[in-house]
């Protein structure tokens, strides 16, 4: 199995917010009124300043109408889950299991693993029970799985929703909604071709199985934190890897990971309190939907929400964080709640506990028309972002600008996307109503062969208009995402950048530049790619696919060691683009 860590607190322009309706949040629980991420009025929530009023889910109606996730389930996947959390224990339904010793109870035996804990409040924490806070699902059900702490295949199966041996969990206690709060980060090129890896592709397999054909063809959904390693990341007991100055590029693109190129996982990203980009989401074409997961805690807002129960325990110890909350608030004696949960981890329970209360307001529908809806009402958010443009020179000192990351676009089925947001903010209120009332369920999802295009041609050095090659798509499929394999050899592949162009134009930046694969010796290993860019488009015409090198310099980076800087350097280097593959998950137009 691959390696995975947590994806949660490692370490002002708002966009237009039409339609928002402030609906005010009923009372019943004393820290709701510190929840930005449910109604953003603007308050500290324990920490220094608050934040943009109206940037949060949008919920208050929903729950007023008495839809708060009453019969969905939420899997936590994660490093436990305290299950007789006060706040927590009237919501665990059977079915969780402790992947280490066998039991039934995954709640954690170290004091530092509150991360599950606290994700699930996020999601589905008891609502109105005049204690703690409350989840944005406060009626869904809950259970958990601590794989993060025995990471094998047939515990990643359990959690995932399969018996090991493959047949299908209990439906009256599995999951309509999984929560995968965790992720790795790799400095190499990993090749993510599922017909070519056994490993991969089982859980390829469990994914698309689960998702279409549980809950007696209603299916599930897979919610993904996109990955907190926007400026850094971890490699090691102590070693970090970062970059002085990036040119304001992600250290990591999101899509390097091949749990976040997926088509199976909604991944999201993270926003804050002001209605931008978290300061550490990472980013990338993969990135369907934002969701709040707030900064800190210290300075700006993070997340209120449970954490393992008493003053010695979890995130809220007493002197660990200057959060007014912790060490004995009167509004929390007993410290059994936290303020400064943050990640892309949290941005993933917000959004599988919205998930939640679309399924509760009509269990008729399939995921993947949840999932359509909730791409559909999304909000936009940042309006004004420009996105991240490159400046480098050719070998003859020429200069070039390259929009490295482009600012919101609209694609040809009229949905605007950015990579930092995917569609935008998730709406529940417009969600829920929308369900309500939802009559044309999507036609039949079609998954595509992979397609192999044999380019065998040289990639410019330091030149933005890069080597192109084509393929012609001949049906007339509705896209909802791509994916791409690249066979690229080149001794420098953090150089690089790969753009997708749809038949209609659209122009989908699957890889930035400027990322941490400073230690690939090949180049991009038949590197998978996802964009969701394309959702609502034609497939058939001409895809051009385009591999750029961004830089003819040498390439200096930092390493950072025991709290040493290393700086180390990198010459020149050209490549050439061999093969690369496509294939497209969508449907046909209903007659």
């Amino acid at each position: 199995m691959r390696i995975h860590m947590t994806a949660g607190a490692v370490s002002l322009a708002l966009a237009s917010m039409a339609g928002h309706a402030a609906t005010p949040l009923q009372a019943g629980d004393p820290l709701v009124s510190q929840q930005w991420h449910l109604q953003n009025t603007g308050q500290n929530a324990f920490s220094k300043r608050g934040g943009v009023p109206g940037v949060d889910l949008n919920l208050g109606f929903t729950h007023l109408r008495g839809i708060r996730g009453v019969g969905a389930t939420i899997a936590v996947i994660d490093d436990g889950l305290e299950i007789k959390h006060p706040d927590l224990a009237a919501n665990i339904v059977p079915g969780s299991k402790n992947l280490v010793t066998g039991s039934d109870d995954p709640s954690p035996d170290n004091a530092d693993d509150a991360h599950g804990t606290s994700v699930a409040g996020i999601a589905a924490a008891v609502g109105f029970n005049g204690i703690g806070g409350r989840g944005i699902a406060p009626s869904a059900s809950l259970k958990g799985f601590n794989w993060l702490k025995a990471q094998t295949l047939d515990g990643w199966l359990l959690a995932h929703g399969k018996q090991p041996d493959g047949r299908p969990l209990d439906r009256l206690t599995d999951a309509r909604v999984f929560n995968q709060s965790y992720g790795s980060s790799s400095v190499r090129s990993t090749p993510g071709n599922p017909d070519a890896d056994l490993e991969l592709r089982t859980e390829e397999e469990t994914y698309e199985d689960v998702s279409r054909n549980s809950h007696w063809g209603r299916g599930a959904v897979f919610v993904k934190s996109a990955g907190n390693a926007y400026q850094r990341f971890r490699v090691g007991a102590g070693q970090i890897l970062g970059f002085d100055n990036n040119n304001g590029l992600p250290v990591q693109d999101s899509n390097l990971s091949l749990d976040n190129s997926n088509y199976w996982n909604v991944v999201v990203s993270a926003l804050n309190a002001d209605g931008v980009r978290s300061s550490y989401s990472s980013v990338g074409a993969n990135v369907l939907l934002t969701a709040p997961g707030g900064e800190y805690g210290t300075d700006s807002p993070a997340m209120v929400t449970t954490d393992l129960t008493g003053c010695q325990n979890g995130y809220n110890v007493q002197g660990k964080t200057p959060n007014s909350l912790h060490g004995g608030n009167a509004l929390d004696p007993n410290c059994n709640f936290n303020a400064v949960m943050n990640g892309t981890s949290s941005a993933a329970p917000s959004t599988s506990g919205s998930f939640a209360l679309v399924m509760s307001a009509n269990p008729a529908l399939t995921a993947r028309d949840v999932r359509h809806i909730m791409i559909t009402t999304a909000r936009k958010v940042d309006a004004a972002q420009p996105g991240v443009s490159l400046a480098f020179q050719d070998k003859a000192g020429g200069r070039h600008s390259y929009q490295a990351i482009p600012g919101w676009q609209k694609n040809a089925a009229g949905l605007s996307f950015h990579q930092f947001y995917g569609f935008g903010l998730i709406n529940v209120d417009k969600a829920v109503e929308k369900a309500l009332f939802y009559n044309k369920p999507l036609p039949p999802l079609e998954k595509t062969r992979w397609q192999t295009i044999a380019a065998q041609a040289a990639i410019p050095d330091a030149d933005e208009r890069g080597v192109q090659s084509v393929y012609t798509h001949a049906d007339n499929l509705t896209v909802e995402a791509v994916q791409v394999l690249i066979d690229a050899e080149h001794g420098r592949a953090n150089d690089l950048a790969v753009e997708l162009i749809s038949p209609s134009g659209t122009r989908s930046v699957l890889l930035s530049p400027r990322t941490a694969l400073v230690s690939e010796k090949y180049g991009l290993n038949q590197q998978r790619l996802l964009s969701n860019h394309f959702y609502g488009e034609s497939a058939k015409g001409q895809w051009r696919l385009r591999v750029i090198d961004t830089n003819g310099d040498e390439y200096k980076f930092v390493y950072r060691q025991d709290g040493q800087n290393t700086t180390y350097s990198l010459p020149n280097a050209e490549g050439r683009l061999k093969s690369w593959s496509i294939r497209f998950f969508g449907h046909r137009s209903a007659t």
